[in-house]
């Protein structure tokens, strides 16, 4: 047994946050049918080619899921729609603004015909408001959150390198997913729950929107290093490496002194003895550590690192990540079918004792569009009579 055996969920969505919501619940062995459009599907699996002719995005987000086909635009769509919807638990949906409200599949009317129904919206800027109007894509977001502000180096700003706004509100939605099912665990009532990208990104903000309106200014962009606590970031070494530190406080700056820099008398020079004074006069410092630096190998800076009792690891390329010993040894990394072949996926990184995560196939477009409608009820006349009218 799964946590969400027995649980189904119904899926129109497209693009990230709402297929990394969905996963997560399928990993956990919920039934996830995933509503695509007839012909090319979820857009997203034309992203890219990289993963045996499949897009990386698509196969990362897409596992173990049951593919469906389906217009929902047309009546017969619709109908097929709403059948799913009486039998199923949740129903998840990124659809562009306003497009729920037309298809009426947003949260009000689908609760009062679906009361136990725990109905996830997933938006750019929130359903109400100001901005509910406008798209939102995660580069977007990122730069209206000021996230962008921070990351980069002092001349040059740049973008997370990973689709962070649309992660952040996937994880928002996978949670209040589960919030829901456990509270109509409790009341035997659905609920309705609204994740925006912009808010969820907003909420990872806390630490510098913070700092900025209590401390005058916002912190620096400082590339690979901390903007706000030093030494904490990449120095290399005399062979070439790139070795990463991060001192998080006193005792370990004055073992950072004493063993790395062989000058215990630095931790105390006021320029550095305390955590703002190190940032404030972080030029000077860097300069210091990197000079030391550049005189060891990476084994020896990070057995000196080690037995000061300073936490340090290695700047990775993604090749070097991927056959990292720790994913190796601890048996991270599985088999999943795809319509390209098969491929390596990781489990997912809560892992709760006694159940191994579904990881089953990332399925294609429509492949399990005629068993689903066979289990509605549909003959296979039925069928081709709804492939006739592109209906599915």
């Amino acid at each position: 047994m799964r946590p969400l055996d027995g649980i189904t969920v119904v899926s129109l969505e497209q693009a990230v946050a709402a297929p990394y919501a969905t996963r997560q619940l399928a990993d956990l062995g919920a039934r996830v049918i995933k509503i695509e459009r007839p012909g090319g599907g979820d857009f997203a699996r034309r992203y890219d080619e990289s993963v045996l002719g499949q897009s990386s995005y698509f196969v990362w987000l897409n596992r173990s899921k049951q593919s469906l086909t389906l217009d929902v635009k047309q009546p017969a769509g619709q109908g097929i729609l709403h059948e799913l919807l009486a039998e199923a638990d949740v129903f998840v949906h990124n659809l562009g603004p306003g497009a729920a409200a037309r298809l009426r599949v947003d949260a009000t009317p689908l609760r009062e015909r679906y009361p136990r129904l725990v109905h996830c919206t997933i938006s750019g800027y929130g359903s109400t408001g100001p901005w509910a109007h406008r798209k939102a894509y995660d580069l977007l977001v990122q730069c209206e959150t000021g996230l962008v502000s921070l990351t980069g180096t002092p001349g040059d700003m740049a973008k997370v390198g990973i689709s962070v706004a649309d992660i952040a509100a996937g994880m928002y939605a996978y949670s209040g997913v589960l919030t829901g099912l456990l509270q109509r665990a409790s009341t035997g009532a659905g609920t309705a729950i609204e994740v925006s990208l912009f808010e969820a990104l907003a909420e990872w903000m806390g630490s510098p929107a913070y700092y900025t309106r209590y401390g005058e200014r916002q912190p620096d962009r400082v590339g690979a290093q901390h903007a706000t606590i030093a030494p904490y970031g990449p120095y290399p070494t005399g062979d070439g490496d790139t070795v990463v530190l991060v001192v998080q406080n006193e005792r370990e700056w004055e073992a950072l002194c004493r063993l790395l820099l062989d000058d215990p008398d630095t931790a105390h020079d006021p320029r550095f003895a305390t955590n703002s004074a190190r940032v404030a006069n972080r030029a000077a410092l860097n300069e210091l550590i990197s000079h030391r630096f550049r005189a060891l190998d990476t084994k020896a800076a990070l057995a000196l690192l080690a037995k000061a009792g300073v936490a340090s690891g290695r700047v990775n390329s993604v090749q070097e990540f991927l056959d990292h010993p720790v994913l190796a040894e601890r048996d991270r990394w599985r088999t999943v079918g795809s319509p390209g072949g098969d491929i390596e996926a990781l489990l997912p990184p809560a892992s709760i004792d006694g159940v191994e995560a579904a990881m089953s196939p990332v399925p294609a477009v429509g492949e399990h569009t005629d068993p689903i409608l066979r289990a509605l009820g549909r003959t296979d006349a039925d069928i081709a009579e709804l492939r006739a009218t592109n209906a599915v």
